[in-house]
């Protein structure tokens, strides 16, 4: 399988507390994995340096055979290959949904008004927001604003999404359709790598589970390995408390 990304010997320190201590991992195409644990325990921060959001204190993150760390990457370019969903959506207020999606485009990627929005569009049905196009952030409930965030990402038409957390700032009723598109978006082989709380997804959508706890990897393995046979001690009790 072709390596998307790989993470080797990733560390993040502030100040004297070590959140990322020696991460390796990777993500291959068409993969999708699933990054668990409790909070505090890194996960988050992890997928902030793989985008670069957060600066790495040490390691690489190799994309494609090349480290994006050294000085000569361009870091700009590297970015718009990544499509990053927030937990609390980030859209742009003073936009309409549909300009929510055209503008990145545009500007980063020097589409036309015309092709942006055509590509919009596709993406915006295919997360069911198509209806919506002339609604403000504002007039949308946070599922309705979760998945027009994941349109936008979408639009750019990225190798890598990253979904941080993305229905932890949901009402329970909302959940559901988000992680309905993204189920979806897993079917048609999109690459994911997805920070969640919701176990229920990760074991069933998810091609790999990765568990962390206190900064490190813990495990990681098959969801039915992860969730049926985990071998290390902090990964059972990490389930038994999330899924009692």
């Amino acid at each position: 399988m072709e390596k998307v990304i790989e993470v080797q010997h990733l560390s993040k320190v502030y100040g004297t507390h070590e959140v990322l201590k020696d991460i390796d991992f990777s993500v291959n195409m068409g993969e999708v994995v699933c990054i668990i644990g409790s909070s505090g325990s890194g996960k988050s921060t992890l997928l902030r340096c793989i985008n670069l959001l957060e600066k790495p204190s040490g390691g690489q993150i190799i994309y494609k055979g090349e480290n994006i760390l050294d000085d000569k990457h361009d870091i700009f370019k590297y970015r718009t290959k990544l499509g990053m969903v927030f937990q609390q959506f980030n859209l742009f207020n003073n936009h309409n949904v549909l300009n929510n999606c055209v503008v990145g485009q545009v500007k980063v990627l020097k589409r036309t008004p015309k092709e942006a929005e055509d590509v919009a569009m596709k993406f915006l049905k295919i997360v069911g927001m198509e209806q919506y196009l002339k609604a403000k952030p504002k007039q949308l409930s946070g599922g309705q604003k979760q998945r027009v965030a994941i349109a936008r990402a979408l639009s750019m038409e990225p190798d890598v999404m990253l979904f941080d957390e993305p229905t932890s700032a949901l009402d329970p009723e909302m959940v559901g359709e988000v992680l309905k598109v993204m189920k979806k978006l897993a079917d048609e082989g999109l690459t994911m790598l997805v920070v969640t709380h919701e176990m229920g997804f990760a074991k069933e959508v998810s091609d790999r589970v990765v568990f962390m706890d206190q900064g490190v990897i813990v495990e990681e393995g098959s969801p039915e390995q992860i969730f049926n046979h985990p071998t290390q001690e902090r990964t059972r009790e990490f389930l038994k408390r999330t899924l009692s």
